[in-house]
């Protein structure tokens, strides 16, 4: 397949701009009145196609990997998000639909091409080793590899108070300094304890930000249709209520996701490892199952490679070169540093299929019931639920 065969799968291509998660904070940032030095215009813009009041506090809630289209079949588990469904607006978020780059994207506004958050692992261009970029081992300091400058710093620096309420293993990453910097930060374990603190802190003007993990984490170990991630979003959802209810009246509530998930089959699950035509002049495999980058160790090669590896996966992924993705938007403007973050070969996974590599990969890693990364619908699709 190639990029004129995108929409053909059912896939989604980012939207950059427009309804997309990178405009959440430029849109904030125009609700609590704070001019950015080369936003005014594309936030108020953003203000107001979300159709958000100017207010002088905000909490942005991002709720890990809950996806719209998951949102929408287990909403029987979430009342306060069901009565707000109606209302709720459609936001499409960057590929890989991952949290690393969809962390870059709504914290600064940019794609994975301009921040170099461009997976779950990546190639480090300067090693040639593998780059964690959740982690952040393997990577180069994050103001060495991510250069675009957080919003929230920005937000911060034209006068407004910003607080981030989030777990003790977050402060000072990699990742949050690379997406997410300025203003303070607050440690906070339970969701209840992260709601309470964030009541706390809407007492005075500002933006406040609070993420959630456990939604994702229990889809990734029992899968979005399971009793468990029922439950892990009716938790989510009973705390979204009490915040709701216990928020200033002229706070705004804000709650999206960074993807969503799918259910993958592990018949369908790829190992590069065990397949030659997949293996052959391969340097090495890096992203994620839904996701993934092949890095060459010829890239004169990619059209040879790009043909085998569209043979074989034919059916279960789409396979196109770097030159191709680039140039079909999927990471939106590319700066050239980081051109070489991104694979060689770029694959992008269907249905409920996935690639994976045993020699980079851990097995629990590739056994986990729910992935992302890909473009479907339901990874790319997240809620803008507007309280």
């Amino acid at each position: 397949m190639t990029p004129a065969d995108l929409t053909g799968p059912g896939l989604l291509a980012p939207d950059h701009g427009g309804h997309s998660l990178g405009e959440v904070l430029p849109a904030v940032s125009a609700v609590l009145g704070a001019d950015l030095p080369g936003w005014a215009a594309d936030a108020r813009a953003a203000q107001r196609r979300f159709g958000l009041p100017s207010t002088d506090r905000v909490c942005v809630v991002l709720v890990d990997g809950l996806g719209l289209a998951q949102l929408r079949e287990r909403a029987g588990h979430a009342a306060f998000l069901r009565g707000r469904l109606g209302d709720t607006l459609e936001l499409v978020c960057g590929y890989p639909s991952t949290t690393a780059a969809s962390m870059g994207l709504l914290g600064t506004g940019r794609a994975a091409g301009r921040t170099g958050l461009a997976g779950y692992t990546v190639r480090n261009p300067r090693t040639g080793g593998l780059a964690n970029l959740v982690s952040w081992e393997g990577a180069d300091a994050p103001e060495v590899w991510q250069r675009e400058p957080a919003l929230t710093r920005l937000i911060a620096e034209a006068g407004v108070r910003v607080t981030s309420v989030g777990p003790g293993l977050f402060r000072g990453s990699g990742l949050t300094r690379a997406a997410l910097g300025g203003g303070t930060y607050v440690v906070a374990e339970s969701l209840a304890d992260r709601v309470d603190q964030t009541l706390r802190a809407l007492r005075e003007p500002g933006l406040v930000y609070l993420y959630w993990g456990d939604v994702d984490k229990v889809g990734h170990q029992h899968g979005w249709r399971s009793p468990e991630w029922g439950d892990a979003l009716s938790e989510l959802d009973r705390e979204l209520g009490r915040l709701a209810r216990g928020k200033p009246g002229s706070a705004l509530l804000l709650v999206t996701a960074d993807h969503g998930q799918m259910e993958v089959d592990a018949a369908l699950l790829v190992d590069v490892a065990a397949e030659p035509a997949l293996a052959e002049d391969v340097a090495l495999v890096a992203g994620e199952p839904r996701a993934a980058y092949a890095y060459l160790s010829d890239p004169g090669a990619v059209e040879v490679a790009a043909a085998r590896w569209r043979e074989r996966l034919d059916g279960l992924a789409l396979v196109l070169t770097r030159d191709e993705a680039v140039a079909a938007g999927w990471f939106g403007e590319v700066r050239p540093d980081v051109l070489p973050v991104l694979g060689d070969l770029v694959v992008a996974a269907l249905g409920d299929a996935g690639v994976a590599d045993s020699r980079t990969q851990t097995a629990h890693s590739m056994q986990l019931r729910g992935m992302h990364g890909s473009l479907t619908p339901g990874e790319m699709l997240v809620p803008l639920v507007v309280a």
